[in-house]
């Protein structure tokens, strides 16, 4: 049975961080926050990045998440690093309740429970995470090709659960949009996710937030509950 792939990339480790909450950096993160609920759904390309040092390893994969705030279900498309949206090489998709690992390439698709807790991290999380188990500051602007962006950084309160130790996420001081996640790792391992897009409201079939094993002949599904 392959490993989930999207875990090896997302799955951290933990160390001390920042003793309070920042009044500056919550006032911004509120801001990412509503304006996002605004939306049924929102969908938004972006870019991965692993840059492990120790490994020799720099990779950069594109991808696309779909997301339902109200309902936690998404859908997180990534595509092989040299290739185009043709060339699909892993899916996970959550309805709210089941999770859907699809690897392409072994054409197999793993099933597990939906993982809301507070110690694992996702794309999907990264608009609201800061509401449940971080602690958050505000360390100044940045300008990157002519926009301007603020600069927080998230530590989680339980150094024990976490499996990172720090998050810096730039955001759009204009459009209130996050900009890049970046997730620092405590063997050095760096992890970034560049959103490329934000597109509110998109029309998407019902059943985007459901794997369809009709629609994969083929495929085997290994359950994991």
């Amino acid at each position: 049975m392959k490993k989930l792939i999207i875990y090896t990339l997302i799955f951290i480790s933990a160390t001390k961080a920042f003793a309070q909450k920042d009044a500056q950096a919550k006032i911004i993160l509120n801001q990412v926050s509503q304006k996002y609920k605004q939306y049924a759904v929102i969908k938004s390309d972006f870019t991965f990045t692993i840059d492990a040092p120790q490994a020799s390893v720099k990779q950069t994969q594109n991808g696309t998440l779909i997301t339902q705030s109200k309902t936690n279900k998404f859908k997180i498309t990534l595509f092989s690093a040299a290739g185009s949206k043709a060339d699909i090489e892993q899916e996970i998709i959550s309805d709210g309740k089941t999770q859907w690992t699809y690897l392409k390439k072994d054409k197999e698709v793993q099933v597990s429970d939906a993982d809301h807790s507070s110690e694992s991290f996702s794309p999907a999380q990264l608009f609201t995470m800061y509401e449940h188990g971080y602690k958050y500051i505000y360390t100044g602007e940045q300008r990157i090709s002519g926009k301007i962006y603020q600069t927080i950084d998230l530590t989680p309160e339980d150094d024990d659960k976490k499996q990172f130790f720090k998050i810096r996420l730039q955001i759009d001081k204009v459009s209130k949009q996050i900009y890049t996640a970046l997730i620092f790792d405590k063997n050095g391992n760096k992890y970034t996710y560049t959103l490329r897009s934000f597109i509110a409201s998109p029309q998407v079939p019902d059943n985007t937030f459901i794997f369809d094993t009709k629609a994969h002949p083929g495929v085997e599904v290994v359950d994991l509950r």
